[in-house]
């Protein structure tokens, strides 16, 4: 069941992903087909456009996605305890040591970031390290260092690019939309099935495209979360501990002062569940009931 799970999220990530890319190429296409006459040049704008941001933003994405949480670096001497499990979950993945945050804040909440398993970090709150015992704690870290085994910190980040670039494209056809902008040709304007294109190449760039991507960043999220309950309990050996510190993350208060573009990254929701597609995290008690047929 552990192994199946695993391999049967993992091909989950590759439809995925596939799904961004299509729907980046259809944005990109429609918006050149809006502004040229021709798909191409709105392609090769959205693909340069996400390589360039992709670039700007894996420079160093661990502290930048810290900074936004309030995140206080420690070492060793600051929290032995926290150090050490976080240290044999790193062993037991086989990843090098990540850097290690605790946020200030009393609800109970840890996520992973970076650019690759050498340029990693982990952070927990405060909440975290009063609220759960030694299980629980490496059940929480094993979760967090197999997002960071798994890629999955190079995959949000990625995710974030693409629907950034989606977005970027979405305002700024809406701008020349409304103020101006776009083909002149004068046959466009007599030929029925021009329209009807130019008519579903707006719908798709302003609307579709748009919401397609959120939902599919949405459900990378969800299924990462899985696979990385799955691979923690791989580490640890001991599905107990995560589903017991699940329970108590479950039950407790929203945080204070987490940064909503990084919700994702949490173990569980920082606002909890809205009940919508648009949830980042897969609903808790569907996670437990995975962990205890493990």
């Amino acid at each position: 069941m552990l192994y199946q799970q695993i391999t049967r999220n993992k091909r989950k990530t590759v439809v995925v992903m596939a799904a961004f890319v299509i729907i980046l190429t259809l944005v990109g296409a429609g918006f050149g087909y809006l502004f040229s006459n021709t798909p191409w040049t709105g392609i090769f704008i959205a693909l340069i456009g996400s390589l360039i941001y992709l670039f700007l933003v894996m420079r160093d994405p661990a502290n930048m996605v810290m900074s936004l949480n309030h995140a206080q670096e420690i070492h060793e001497q600051d929290n032995p305890q926290l150090w050490h499990i976080v240290e044999d979950m790193a062993m037991v993945g086989r990843v090098p040591m990540p850097r290690v945050f605790i946020i200030n804040d009393p609800s109970p909440n840890a996520f992973a970031t970076g650019r690759d398993p050498d340029h990693s970090a982990v952070a927990v709150t405060q909440g975290l390290l009063d609220m759960m015992d030694r299980e629980e704690l490496e059940g929480v870290l094993g979760h967090e260092i197999s997002h960071i085994r798994n890629y999955d910190i190079r995959l949000s980040t990625i995710a974030v690019v693409l629907v950034g670039v989606i977005s970027f494209l979405s305002g700024l056809a809406s701008h020349f939309i409304w103020f101006g902008g776009g083909s002149d040709d004068d046959d466009d304007n007599n030929n029925a099935f021009e329209m009807i294109f130019k008519v579903v190449a707006i719908v798709f760039v302003l609307i579709l495209g748009p919401l397609s991507a959120s939902l599919a960043q949405m459900a990378l999220s969800r299924n990462r979360e899985f696979l990385a309950d799955a691979s923690s309990v791989e580490l640890t050996r001991n599905p107990q501990g995560l589903i017991s510190a699940l329970e108590k993350i479950e039950g407790s208060q929203p945080m204070k002062q987490a940064d909503r573009s990084s919700s994702g990254m949490y173990i569980e929701n920082p606002f909890k569940h809205t009940g919508s597609l648009f949830d980042t995290h897969p609903p808790t008690a569907e996670r437990i009931k995975r962990l205890q047929q493990m």
